[in-house]
């Protein structure tokens, strides 16, 4: 008697119920990456007001993938971007906000944002810009774990209410390429670590209240186009440092004192 048709179609039975367990896998993984992502911007959603109702689609009726504001990558329909500026809203920033991990931009920049900054932030690692500024009531410390968004660019917090110092971490910001930190109510030294930054192009603590020398360390920011850190109380020999940052290239500088 001859069992190999049998045989063979054993194997092609399993082959395919292996197929079909994969792919519902796959489907079920992606699904709750999904609904991590819709349940996090809910969240989001329900820690502030929104007075122009710009919200109005971050309901059931729409995926949220089409809500205001909200892009999803065309791949595993993940949440990339959350641009809500001059949007009129007022609240706190949730920190399920560090749940949305395929995030790249987040632009909340020209609303009424209170309390802090969530260290959660930190979680999203592939974020490449981050504005948070024109929130004047937005306030705390920069949170540390900041240092942990290793693909971030563009750093603004500008106009906001931040206070106490500069988290030496910040110098771990490798691709960092834009930090402004102006118009808040900052203390303390300019780290000397923030001279590890060179893809660094333009940095802004104008107006804060630091304090202390000019770190030397600012001469390694070979990538440096423009530094402002006038109306503070710092002191030191920058135009050596700005002549030594140049090697024959305009620096743009803003270094007075109080």
């Amino acid at each position: 008697m001859n069992t190999r048709p049998l045989f063979s179609l054993t194997c092609h039975a399993i082959f395919l119920l292996f197929l079909s367990l994969s792919i519902s896998k796959f489907s079920l993984a992606t699904t709750l990456s999904n609904e991590t992502d819709k349940l996090a911007l809910l969240e989001f959603k329900s820690h502030i007001d929104s007075p122009l109702n710009v919200l109005a689609s971050w309901n059931d009726s729409f995926h949220f993938c089409h809500w205001v504001g909200v892009t999803c990558g065309n791949k595993h329909q993940r949440v990339i971007g959350l641009d809500l500026k001059n949007s009129k809203l007022v609240g706190t920033i949730s920190p399920h906000i560090g749940n949305l991990s395929f995030l790249r931009s987040l632009n909340l920049a020209s609303n009424s944002f209170h309390g802090g900054i969530p260290s959660e932030v930190g979680y999203l690692t592939r974020l490449g810009n981050l504005n948070l500024s024109h929130n004047p009531k937005l306030g705390g410390e920069i949170p540390v774990n900041l240092s942990h968004c290793s693909n971030l660019q563009y750093l603004d917090l500008q106009y906001n209410d931040l206070v106490q110092g500069i988290p030496s971490e910040l110098g771990f910001l490798s691709k960092l390429q834009i930090l402004n930190l102006r118009n808040n109510h900052l203390s303390g030294r300019f780290p000397p670590s923030l001279g590890n930054l060179s893809s660094l192009q333009n940095l802004s603590f104008l107006y804060n209240n630091l304090e202390g020398e000019i770190p030397n360390t600012v001469a390694q920011m070979k990538s440096l186009k423009s530094i402002v850190v006038s109306e503070n109380h710092l002191s030191g020999l920058m135009e050596k440092i700005i002549a030594e940052l140049g090697e024959g290239e305009e620096v743009e500088a803003s270094i007075n004192h109080h």
